[in-house]
């Protein structure tokens, strides 16, 4: 007869694992992260976020206070703890969090003598029986061991690119550190998307920028565009996603058109290659 434990596992899907990266700063990342995962958890996805950030705003944006964080994902690097046992709930039902607290700012330099350094975080995934759809990485705006460690453990990479100036000089420089990763970490590693974000209708910068990266990237960037919106700014203070913050805002609508194009690309990918 087989064993019940070993079916059950069987059953469990295997998560598709996203990082959000950009290592420039004030992009969206982490309000993309929260909105993307809140949307998904919507429809009946089960969602976890890994906030592997030292600055934490993930888990503040989901209302997890400092107190309640314990050490989340530093565990997760440097100790045994499995998956679950780091996990916290939110607010929100189907999403759930690994928290990052002030012991990951020491982690850059913590992890260059680590035996597997480099696979920490995949390691840690891979002991993990939490049955996710997809889990979500939000990134720090460094390329370091930290973010080096997200997309090692990735499936994909969707990055968030702010409608500026310099977006696509930022974003040559990652792209040509995914090709590195993927040579020398992660072969599977394939870019997901870019989302722009902060899109102002009212500045011709912004259609410029959209018009250059649509040019560059072709379908690889989302028809979805997160405009700049007041309410999708209030929301972390508020420890809410902005889905809960003010559901009718146009940011709030336009995360929920994002999650519905990360479906449909998903879908597309699964007929693909079985």
């Amino acid at each position: 007869m087989p064993d019940g434990t070993t079916s059950a596992a069987q059953a469990r899907p295997t998560p598709r694992v996203i990082a959000l990266a950009n290592q420039k700063g004030g992009v969206g990342k982490t309000t993309t992260t929260i909105n993307l995962g809140t949307a998904l958890a919507a429809i009946g996805k089960r969602v976890l976020i890994i906030d592997n950030d030292p600055q934490g705003n993930a888990s503040t944006g989901l209302g997890i206070s400092q107190s309640d964080r314990g050490i989340g994902i530093y565990d997760l690097l440097f100790g045994d703890s499995r998956l679950e046992e780091v996990t916290v709930p939110t607010d929100v039902p189907n999403l759930s969090l690994v928290t990052a607290s002030v012991e990951l700012s020491g982690a850059e330099v913590e992890l260059v003598n680590v035996e597997r350094r480099e696979y920490r975080l995949k390691d840690a995934l891979a002991r993990s029986h939490g049955g996710y759809d997809y889990i979500l990485i939000d990134c720090p705006p460094a390329l370091g061991l930290l973010t080096l460690n997200a997309l090692a453990a990735a499936d994909a990479v969707l990055v968030p690119l702010q409608c500026e100036f310099y977006a696509l000089e930022g974003l040559s420089h990652l792209v040509r550190t995914i090709e590195r990763v993927k040579r020398a970490f992660n072969p599977a590693l394939d870019i997901q998307g870019v989302v722009l974000t902060m899109f102002d209708r009212r500045n011709n910068l912004s259609d410029m920028v959209a018009a250059d990266v649509r040019g560059f990237f072709g379908d690889k960037v989302f028809e979805t565009v997160i405009p700049r919106n007041v309410r999708v700014s209030e929301a972390p203070s508020h420890g809410k996603p902005v889905l809960l913050y003010d559901y009718r805002s146009a940011g709030a609508q336009a995360y929920i058109h994002l999650a519905g194009e990360v479906l449909k690309r998903e879908r597309k990918r699964q007929l693909a290659y079985g």
